[in-house]
């Protein structure tokens, strides 16, 4: 079992999840946070399976993942 980092953005109509360091576009969504991680999960897997596992060779590896705010 590999561990991945994911993030969960919570907006007006629900929550929106999705992982970083993979290649191509993964999603998942839900009500709750909880149904965002499940679903995300669930794509995480189908993708893997759709597209092997060179969408896991993504290079450098991410170590750590920020959520930084700036006025512009």
């Amino acid at each position: 079992m590999r561990q991945y980092k994911i993030i969960v953005e919570k907006h007006p109509d629900g929550y929106v999840a999705y992982p970083l360091g993979l290649k191509g576009v993964v999603v998942g969504q839900g009500d709750t946070y909880e149904e965002a991680l499940a679903d995300v999960k669930s794509a995480i897997r189908f993708h893997i399976e759709s597209f092997g596992k060179e969408v896991l060779e993504v290079e450098p590896p991410i170590l750590e993942a920020f959520v930084a705010e700036a006025g512009v």
